[in-house]
């Protein structure tokens, strides 16, 4: 090893150390070296040819944040093995594979995606949206499988001005949704955990009620024990056979099972789902429905929204290190 190698290894050891469980898309899709592995030493677990508890046990001191994505839980069992633990970073806005109740025990911060993803998830739910309503995926298959020819004309759709919608989940991306269908002469209403100061429109403390009053559900709600299965078969008796469910929040939301029933016997019009509760596994039974559309869970990322992901992602580890402000605090102890 010569000398430059051997000032590299040792300025190296002298970084914070960051503990990545799996690869975060984030480092996936634009590389580490462009964000990360200059201000930090990166621990990957997926190269160590340690056990995880090994691993974890030869760095118990000296782990100093975790960086993770919505399928690398942090637990209450892996947190007591990092007693040096002070951030927790996401590179997801949803966050409920962390256990924040273990964190605020510890005084560990934690920090999600914020609000990077929420025009690129709001452009994805109405396009959704206006791909069901609209039948544009099946009209295009119609005309691709040289069926205009054969049978002629398409069945006709629906216009998108007048629909009463409903957003669950006011949040970034609900709001933003609302923004692009008002535009459209969409009448908007919501349900959310509580009222919202800022919001024009009218609010549901009941999921149910909010269905009753819409022709279409947008979900764009964090899964929570409370969010869990919330679109249930009461929800959608309530929404009906006219009604639309579109879904880029999390599979579990939706109760599946009565979603694909309820589709299958007609008691609900169409849906646009971007996400499912046993990905990538998905109900057979939606692939020959040409009154659903299906996406493989890819609402919010696109090349603009990994890039601001980066710049948030490092502002964050860096702020903690050099007891700054954090970007986009979750808890922030």
């Amino acid at each position: 090893m010569d000398n430059q190698e051997q000032n590299r290894n040792c300025q190296s050891q002298d970084l914070p150390q960051v503990l990545l469980l799996k690869p975060p898309p984030v480092v996936t899709v634009l590389g580490e070296d462009q964000f990360l592995s200059n201000r930090y030493q990166l621990l990957k677990a997926w190269e160590s040819p340690l056990p995880l508890h090994q691993l974890l046990t030869k760095h118990a001191n000296s782990i100093q944040a975790i960086l993770c994505s919505g399928d690398s839980p942090v637990t209450d069992d892996l947190l007591q093995r990092l007693p040096s633990v002070r951030l927790v970073v996401t590179a997801s806005a949803g966050i409920n594979h962390i256990d924040l109740i273990a964190c605020r025990r510890r005084g560990i911060s934690v920090t999600n995606a914020g609000i990077v993803f929420s025009d690129g998830g709001a452009d994805a739910a109405v396009g959704l949206y206006f791909d069901v309503l609209r039948k544009i995926s099946a009209a295009d298959r119609y005309v691709r499988q040289g069926l205009w020819v054969k049978k002629g004309d398409y069945p006709l759709a629906s216009k998108i001005g007048g629909k009463r919608v409903g957003i669950v989940g006011l949040g970034s991306i609900g709001s933003e949704v609302a923004k692009r269908l008002e535009a459209f002469g969409c009448i908007i209403s919501y349900n959310s955990r509580k009222k919202k100061n800022f919001a024009p429109y009218p609010f549901y403390s009941s999921v149910c009620e909010l269905a009753a009053n819409s022709d279409a559900l947008i979900i764009c709600c964090a899964l929570t024990d409370q969010t869990q299965h919330m679109i249930n078969k009461e929800v959608l008796s309530a929404l009906g056979k006219e009604g639309v469910i579109v879904n880029i929040g999390r599979g579990a939301i939706v109760d599946e099972k009565e979603l694909v029933r309820f589709l299958m016997e007609g008691k609900i019009a169409g849906a646009g789902l971007d996400v499912f509760e046993n990905e990538p596994h998905v109900p057979k039974e939606l692939f020959g429905m040409d009154n659903v559309v299906l996406s493989p869970h890819i609402a919010v990322f696109t090349p603009e929204s990994f890039m601001a992901l980066c710049k948030l992602v490092v502002g964050n580890l860096e702020a903690v290190f050099s007891n700054g402000r954090l970007l986009s605090p979750v808890m922030d102890e």
